[in-house]
C-alpha cells in the first residue's frame, strides 16, 4: 500500500514536539538569575515562611548560616563582612512535604534593602512528591478533625486512676497511620495542667522497669495543643502503623505539670488495633 506523506505537517510536528521539549527544558533547568532574588545582611536575620512543614533545607555555601527554630520557619544571615554589593552568597532550597523552592541570597551593604520577613508565595512553588512523605500534615489534622467529631464505638477499654477516667473512643487506619482518639474526665473539681503526653510500647507484665522492656513512640501528629482541662479532654494522637506481639501494649500516658501531679495511662491491647482495619472510612472521605 502507497502511502502520501504531508512534509509540511511532519515538519511542523517536529518543530511543535522540539518547542514543547524545550519548554520541558526550560521548568526543569533554572540558573539563580532566574530565581527569586533576597537581599541579605550580616546585620538582618531574614526569616522564611513555609506554608506546611519543611523537611529539609540545602544552603549552598558556608557564607550562611541559618537554621529551622520551628517546623515551618527557617532562619538566614551571612556570616562575615566584607561582601560586594550584588555578590551571590549562596542559594538556598527549601523542601516541604508537598513542594520544593529556591532562592538566590544576594549581598547588600544597605541594611535597609535586606529583607526581613519572606513568605514563600504560590508561583515560588514546585510541585514535589516527597518520597518521604505518605500524608502531609494537612491532610492529617483534617482526617483526624474528623475523628475527633465521630461518635465513639469503643466502650469497654479504660482506665481509672485519681477520680478520673481514660477512656479510648476509635481508632482509624488511614493510609500509613493509625488515628487513635482517647478522652479524660475529671470527676474532681482541681483543674489537670498537662504536663506531656507520652506514648509507649511496653510490656503487659513487667518483672522490672527497664528501658530494654519499653519503647518510646513519636506522635506524628497530636490534634490538639491545648495545656489544660477542668473536667472534659478529648484528643486524636496519629502514629505510624506497625504490628507489635501480643504481649505488647500500646500505652498512652498523660502527665500533669506539678511536681506532685498526677498522672493516667490508657493501655491498648493489640487486639484493639487490629480492629481499626475493620472501621468503616466513609466518614473521612466525605467533605
Amino acid at each position: 500500500m502507497n502511502m502520501k506523506v504531508n512534509k509540511k505537517g511532519v515538519v511542523a510536528a517536529f518543530f511543535i514536539a522540539t518547542g514543547m521539549l524545550a519548554a520541558y527544558d526550560a521548568q526543569a533547568q533554572r540558573t539563580y538569575e532566574e530565581m527569586e532574588l533576597l537581599t541579605v545582611n550580616e546585620q538582618v536575620t531574614t526569616v522564611i515562611t513555609a506554608s506546611e512543614p519543611v523537611r529539609m533545607v540545602d544552603i549552598s555555601t558556608d557564607k550562611v548560616a541559618g537554621d529551622q527554630p520551628i517546623e515551618n520557619i527557617i532562619r538566614l544571615k551571612p556570616k562575615d563582612t566584607g561582601h560586594e554589593d550584588g555578590e551571590v552568597l549562596a542559594i538556598v532550597t527549601i523542601v516541604t512535604e508537598r513542594y520544593r523552592t529556591q532562592y538566590a541570597l544576594i549581598y547588600t551593604t544597605r541594611m535597609k534593602e535586606a529583607v526581613t520577613d519572606k513568605e514563600i508565595l504560590l508561583h515560588e512553588r514546585d510541585a514535589y512528591n516527597n518520597p518521604a512523605v505518605s500524608m502531609s500534615t494537612a491532610e492529617m489534622v483534617r482526617f483526624a478533625r474528623r475523628v475527633w467529631s465521630s461518635p465513639a464505638k469503643f466502650r469497654n477499654v479504660a482506665t481509672k486512676a485519681h477520680r478520673m477516667v481514660m477512656r479510648l473512643n476509635n481508632i482509624y487506619a488511614v493510609g500509613d497511620y493509625f488515628f487513635i482518639d482517647f478522652s479524660i474526665e475529671n470527676k474532681t473539681n482541681i483543674r489537670f495542667d498537662i504536663d506531656e503526653i507520652r506514648v509507649k510500647l511496653a510490656d503487659k507484665k513487667l518483672a522490672k522497669a527497664t528501658n530494654a522492656q519499653i519503647i518510646e513512640l513519636t506522635p506524628a501528629l497530636v490534634l490538639e495543643h491545648g495545656k489544660t482541662f477542668r473536667h472534659g479532654y478529648r484528643n486524636v494522637i496519629v502514629v505510624k502503623k506497625m504490628t507489635f506481639p501480643n504481649d505488647k501494649l500500646l500505652t498512652i500516658e498523660m502527665t500533669e505539670r506539678q511536681i506532685s501531679g498526677r498522672n493516667i495511662s490508657l493501655n491498648i491491647d493489640y487486639e484493639d488495633v487490629l480492629s481499626a482495619d475493620s472501621f468503616n472510612t466513609t466518614l473521612l472521605e466525605e467533605e
